[in-house]
């Protein structure tokens, strides 16, 4: 039985690497701002992954983790607790290895997640508070004799981050022939922590002068974990830019290779996501406006101080995912955001505005 399953798991790894071996490196997009002449902004674009999102680097790092710890075998069952883009490639990838897949995420997930997760074959179990994810899923994992993947206790540790091609390499290697091929800024979000750790990891293995910035959107503990230096802080509304924020700071946070953070309001990252539809001609995810904000907050303060170089921020999933939501006037109107003031103020500072486009922050 044990040589049948060693059989098993090498050949599991064999799918997992061929599919690795199929897939291109995402592109680097460059973002041409007039406002900015001296200052280059990139959008490395992760939303081409198979599965549609930078999720599918962590599902396959997890899924790898797994298998190699002995924690997955032909017969057992994955669970994840998500927000939707990690249980969708995680999803992907149990369907590739023929293993069945239970996503616990909040009711108010997108439907187009959960019709993505569905159509890699994949099960959802619904809850009402953000915070009940980690309990059912540690739950259903145990009833079923599964393995829960545990994507915010993990996502710092599966990822190789001082190479084997991961997201920071891959940066720094596509910027090679830049006009600033090291960058001033990698600008992410955060909603397991695992990216963020990646980049900083990453940064100082390589003795590298960029700096990190993580943009938080507002019903989010995160920032405020960074700027208190304490674990144990709370938030109990549920964040609005699906698929980042958290109301607790999750294990996988590292806030010590954090060199910046940024609270971006929900609104100003709405609004940036409508004026990237029409910048990149195309739709991407909130989390991508978040980071845009973030980005130009830092950009406006290099070109304050006479500074060039350059910037590089992520493009985490498109757009199409959130079609009743984002891109939804009705559900806009329902937060009450102001984006005309937001779609000005950013229209503005790309015009070479020097006025501050975030309001300085007293806490």
């Amino acid at each position: 039985m044990r040589a049948a399953q060693r059989l098993w798991v090498a050949q599991a790894i064999e799918r997992i690497e061929a599919d690795f071996q199929r897939s291109a490196d995402t592109h680097l997009i460059p973002l041409p701002l007039p406002g900015f002449p001296s200052i280059d902004l990139y959008f490395k674009d992760e939303s081409t992954h198979p599965s549609g999102s930078l999720k599918h680097r962590l599902a396959r790092s997890l899924l790898l983790f797994g298998l190699c710890n002995g924690d997955i075998h032909a017969d057992t069952t994955l669970v994840e607790a998500s927000s939707g883009n990690t249980a969708v490639s995680e999803a992907y990838f149990a369907r590739l290895l023929g293993l069945p897949f239970v996503a616990v995420m909040p009711r108010t997930t997108s439907p187009e997640k959960v019709r993505a997760i569905h159509f890699y074959g994949g099960s959802c179990h619904f809850v009402e508070s953000p915070a009940q994810v980690y309990a059912d899923a540690t739950r259903i994992a145990s009833e079923r004799k599964g393995h829960y993947l545990d994507q915010f206790s993990n996502a710092e540790r599966v990822t190789d981050w001082r190479s084997n091609n991961n997201i920071a390499e891959a940066i720094f290697q596509q910027m090679q022939r830049e006009p600033h091929p090291l960058p001033r800024w990698l600008v992410c979000s955060a909603g397991t922590g695992g990216t963020s750790a990646t980049l900083g990891r990453y940064l100082r293995y390589r003795r590298h002068d960029t700096e990190l910035c993580v943009a938080d959107p507002e019903h989010s503990v995160f920032y405020a974990c960074w700027q208190q230096q304490r674990r144990t802080l709370t938030c109990t509304e549920p964040s609005r830019i699906e698929g980042i924020g958290r109301p607790r700071c999750e294990p996988s946070f590292m806030p010590q290779l954090i060199d910046h953070m940024v609270k971006v309001p929900d609104a100003a990252s709405v609004a940036a996501v409508r004026e990237l539809e029409r910048l990149l001609d195309r739709r991407v995810g909130g989390s991508t406006g978040t980071q845009f904000i973030a980005a130009l907050e830092l950009m406006q303060q290099m070109r304050a101080r006479g500074e060039t170089g350059s910037v590089v921020t992520l493009i985490c999933d498109s757009g199409e995912r959130y079609a009743h939501t984002l891109f939804n006037d009705d559900w806009v109107h329902q937060q009450a955001f102001d984006l005309p003031h937001w779609c000005q103020r950013i229209g503005q500072l790309l015009a070479g505005d020097a006025a501050p486009l975030l309001a300085p922050r007293g806490d």
